[in-house]
């Protein structure tokens, strides 16, 4: 059920799960940091999985949590980005034996009600991990759930979500730590004794990102960092060579392991497709089209004082530029489907003829338009939803435009003809 080198995970985890981080310690009661002190706690090493997209880092998981459930720990937490992802969760329990109701939402039970689950795999999604109510919250409720003895697996799917809990510099200055990151640290301080498996294909992108992983034994006693600070700030002086020594360390100790899915042997040719005369007219008209747009908003945002038409003076900064990001947003959009639609023919073509020849055809999908289909639907009443006829079409998307700007440009022409009316019969 497993690849040999999906089960090496669950030997390197296990091995790594089997050591303590150096010295002892208790929770900073002020942040998310631990605190040296000879009557805390040994904390047990984690695990990072940075293997790559299509390796399987699911059925890694769900193994990791197998190989603990057989040894008798029948509770861990399976942490993950959205709620849509139980079943995807589910499949992969499912595939290695488990059964479908072992694996259990969070949601299942209030904010301010005990977890009634006496054996399982509780999933939480990392927002709900940051969620509170009053003197309530879902990270009390799962730590009351589990007992400070708690020695099953934690496994942080996505780890990369709990990216920014150190805070630090963004585009407009300094920036505080993501409550989800925050959340995510605290569950691993509070556990001292749980098995925490990180996992994914993007760890850290920022060494300031990697503060989450406090399992990993980068900082503290017998390393070359005294704290979290120190590691950061050595490691960003050193760039990606210094983060590259990191990764190399992690490797060299048995506590990180990224793989990627080989390509030898692969040969691959580019399908071209020439534009017809007539697609090329398809577009030039389109494009045309889109000029007559562009030039009505532009001479809305000057009726509706965003733009000053005398001076050619920006009015409204913000104004201006979301009017402009959103025209700009839809228009590739547009095009972007406009330019699908016409290398279709020779897409279909093509499969086709592997079809005839006897192989098998895979297509992905870049783009799906699933975020403006969900917007769509929300926007549907009971009986449109009963007789659904939507469209997603570079057509639906151009007429879209261009009531939006029809819209803007009579508004602003009825409150130019107001302004001018009051003016000239003096109305207050």
């Amino acid at each position: 059920m497993l690849s040999a080198s999906q089960l090496e995970t669950v030997v390197y985890a296990g091995h790594a799960w089997s050591q303590t981080i150096p010295g002892r310690f208790k929770p900073n009661k002020e942040g998310v940091g631990l605190t040296l002190a000879e009557d805390g706690d040994a904390y047990r090493k984690g695990f990072f999985l940075g293997d790559g997209t299509g390796a399987g880092k699911g059925r890694q998981i769900a193994a990791c949590i197998l190989d603990n459930w057989l040894q008798g720990r029948r509770r861990n937490i399976w942490v993950t980005k959205n709620a849509p992802l139980l079943e995807d969760a589910r499949r992969d329990w499912t595939a290695l034996g488990g059964l479908n109701g072992d694996i259990q939402p969070i949601s299942n039970w209030k904010i301010d009600e005990p977890i009634k689950l006496d054996q399982g795999v509780l999933l939480v999604t990392y927002p709900t991990l940051r969620s509170l109510r009053g003197d309530h919250s879902r990270l009390k409720q799962i730590t009351e759930w589990t007992g400070s003895d708690f020695e099953g697996v934690i496994a942080f799917d996505e780890a990369h979500e709990m990216g920014g809990v150190a805070g630090g510099e963004g585009a407009l200055g300094a920036k505080e730590g993501s409550q989800q990151g925050i959340c995510g640290v605290l569950l691993q301080n509070q556990l001292p004794g749980a098995r925490v498996l990180y996992a994914s294909a993007t760890g850290a992108s920022d060494i300031n990102n990697l503060a989450y992983a406090v399992r990993l034994g980068l900082w503290g006693p017998e390393t070359a960092f005294p704290d979290r600070e120190q590691f950061i700030s050595s490691i960003r002086k050193g760039g990606i060579a210094a983060m590259e020594l990191v990764a190399r360390d992690l490797k060299a100790t048995g506590l990180y392991m990224a793989r990627a899915l080989s390509f030898a042997g692969v040969e691959y040719d580019i399908l071209r497709h020439e534009l017809t005369p007539a697609q090329i007219e398809i577009y030039d008209t389109y494009a045309d089209a889109w000029s007559i747009i562009h030039q009505n908003m532009e001479k809305a945002l000057e009726l509706t004082a965003v733009v000053d038409g005398l001076e050619n003076a920006t009015l409204n900064s913000g104004a201006k530029a979301s009017a402009r990001s959103r025209f700009e947003s839809t228009k590739q959009r547009f095009f972007g489907q406009v330019l699908l639609s016409m290398k279709l023919p020779t897409v279909i073509a093509a499969a086709q003829h592997h079809l005839e020849s006897g192989q098998s055809v895979v297509m992905q999908l870049v783009t799906t338009a699933e975020s403006i289909l969900d917007r769509r639907l929300g926007a549907l009443s009971p009986d449109e939803r009963a007789d659904l006829e939507i469209d997603l079409s570079p057509r639906d998307m151009c007429n879209v435009e261009l009531h939006i700007t029809r819209l803007l440009c009579s508004r602003s022409l009825c409150r130019a003809w107001r302004r001018e009316t009051q003016v000239s019969f003096g109305f207050p």
